[in-house]
């Protein structure tokens, strides 16, 4: 791993100007101007060599907190110059840190390393996930989402939704395609009512998207926003939420939250087969070599590890905390960090030995996480 600390510091991994002290809750009267963002922002110190990177979590109750990945401790915060951010990326390149405002609909493009707000895009109504590909970040809104989850197929509060929107036109939810270098949406892609989890092909030209509320996944061509194909998984298990492509490109692994299952399509999108899991399972991805899989379950309270390359046999269950969606690998795979928004903490795992390692604790509602260096987890790709 020498060579991948020596990286580390030389392209000075840790961000140089973090803000030092996480005074709670943004203000959703405060001033949104860069310079307004960036006025408590003081320098960290820079890591020697065998540094291991920087976390960046988001807090729906607060603004960004900043791990060293070296000493799993908060090293500082980035205000995102809105309220409840939730969905998290950085760009390829690591110029930029964004995240999706559910206050006040936005996405926020803020150099990373400096940890200054550069701009606000407007997206719409409740954005909520973000993946990034280039220069460009792909958002999710959702116009008609409900205050909460979804209700369960055939309890009635789940009939009274469906006939209401029957009753009325519904508004689809989208996926806002944002140029982070001109700092404006390009396009809509139309997704399903509740669209939740992205992920791209192999070679980049389709988008894939988890729709919870129509329990199906949609396939779309990027450029021209068209829908390509629609997977049903209703008869299979309702609530798709998270998806992610296997590293080799053949598979595509989506949760089926309300089947407690895992559904496992072909590199042309077709269903293969389903396996169980936990308790709503959530947030998901293979390891960098495709050889397991992890699956959040967000009440099952664990991370579960599945063999991809037998049958998904389960290999272990490590007990987390509540309402555990997303999380990472550090970038030398050593270890996963997981967000856990109900006991506001981000637990780290050690990936050999399949424990708890320290927890991160102090956290506001953590949403989403993501590392620089780019490393595997549910919201991003190295």
């Amino acid at each position: 791993m020498k060579s991948l600390h020596a990286g580390l510091a030389a392209l000075a991994l840790l961000s140089t100007a973090c803000r030092t002290e996480q005074s709670g809750p943004a203000d959703p009267d405060a001033p949104t101007r860069a310079d307004s963002a960036s006025a408590t922002i003081a320098a960290a110190p820079a890591f020697e060599d065998g540094g291991r990177g920087l976390a960046y979590i988001s807090n729906q109750n607060g603004v960004i907190s900043v791990i060293d990945l070296a000493t799993m401790k908060p090293v500082g915060s980035i205000d995102p110059g809105a309220t409840e951010p939730r969905g998290i990326g950085i760009s390829e390149d690591g110029k930029y840190l964004v995240t999706a405002n559910r206050g006040d609909g936005s996405l926020s493009i803020i150099d990373r390393a400096q940890g200054e707000l550069i701009r606000k895009v407007e997206i719409g109504e409740n954005p909520e996930f973000v993946r990034t590909r280039g220069s460009r970040a792909f958002v999710s809104f959702e116009p008609e989402s409900q205050a909460g989850p979804p209700p369960k197929p055939g309890t009635p509060e789940y009939e009274a939704l469906e006939q209401d929107r029957e009753s009325r036109q519904t508004t689809p939810a989208r996926i806002a395609v944002v140029d982070l270098e001109e700092g404006k949406v390009l396009k809509n892609i139309t997704g399903g009512i509740e669209t939740e989890g992205i992920e791209f092909s192999t070679d980049g030209s389709r988008i894939l998207i988890t729709n919870e509320a129509d329990n199906t996944v949609s396939v779309h061509d990027i450029e021209t926003g068209e829908m390509v194909k629609s997977i049903d998984t209703e008869t299979l298990g309702a609530r798709p939420r998270g998806i992610k492509r296997a590293p080799d490109g053949k598979h595509y692994a989506v949760t089926l939250e309300f089947g407690n299952k895992v559904l496992i399509l072909d590199e042309n999108f077709e269903p293969l087969s389903t396996f169980d899991t936990g308790k709503i399972p959530n947030g998901i991805t293979y390891d960098r070599n495709g050889e397991r899989l992890y699956v959040a379950l967000a009440h099952g309270n664990s991370m579960q590890v599945f063999d991809a390359r037998n049958d998904y046999a389960l290999i272990g269950e490590v007990p987390t905390g509540e309402r555990c969606w997303h999380f990472t690998f550090t970038p030398d795979d050593r270890q996963l960090v997981v967000t856990c928004g109900r006991s506001h903490e981000a637990v780290v795992i050690d990936v050999e030995l399949l424990e708890v390692s320290r927890r991160i604790e102090g956290l506001q509602l953590p949403w989403g996480i993501v590392t620089w260096p780019r490393a595997v987890g549910t919201l991003d790709t190295p």
